[in-house]
């Protein structure tokens, strides 16, 4: 292969791989979410993921009212995926936990919710603790849980002789994750 043949050849992988750097590139922009819920400045989206799984809720009785019952949330079990569709991680609590497939975790503080629709659950910004272990977790410092479908307590009652009934609710919802830049 003669030298020329060989920088051109060169040429077009280069521009192949930053074609595929930039399809793959975060797109995800904050404009339209309640600003509760937005993440402040000097931080950058380090991995967007879907989130599809199902909450579970128990009957219980409400707290301070003695024989008044109300559906309460469990936790959470869901596939975290990227936007081809490809598996990456689980979401799952109590703690809320997200795991990355490499192993990394981390679990955090909510910071704040907003309505995202009726029969959706809120928006939610979430303030990440620092990650266990090495990997796509770490140094994550926000979480938002956006674009939601379903998720809310069950729209069956929740009565007295029903206590410690459960209910499993599917949802979907984007988990964003974001770095300090």
């Amino acid at each position: 292969m003669t030298q020329s043949r060989f920088l051109s050849v060169l040429a077009v992988a280069g521009a192949v791989s930053l074609l595929a750097a930039c399809a793959s590139a975060p797109t995800y922009t904050q404009d339209g979410l309640p600003d509760a819920v937005k993440v402040p400045a000097g931080h950058r989206v380090a991995l967007e993921t879907v989130g599809v799984g199902t909450i579970v809720y128990e009957c219980r009785e409400k707290a301070g009212a003695a024989d008044v019952t109300e559906w309460v949330f469990v936790g959470p079990a869901a596939t975290l995926s990227d936007r081809s569709g490809k598996a990456i991680g689980k979401y799952y609590g109590p703690p809320a936990t997200w795991e990355a497939a490499d192993g990394s975790k981390l679990t955090g503080t909510q910071l704040a919710v907003a309505p995202s629709g009726a029969g959706n659950l809120p928006y939610q910004l979430v303030k990440a603790n620092p990650a266990v272990g090495s990997g796509a977790m770490t140094g994550i410092s926000h979480i938002q849980r956006v674009a939601l479908q379903g998720g809310v307590a069950p729209a069956t009652p929740c009565t007295p002789a029903g206590k410690g009934q459960r209910e499993t609710v599917a949802y979907k919802a984007d988990y964003i994750f974001w770095k300090a830049q």
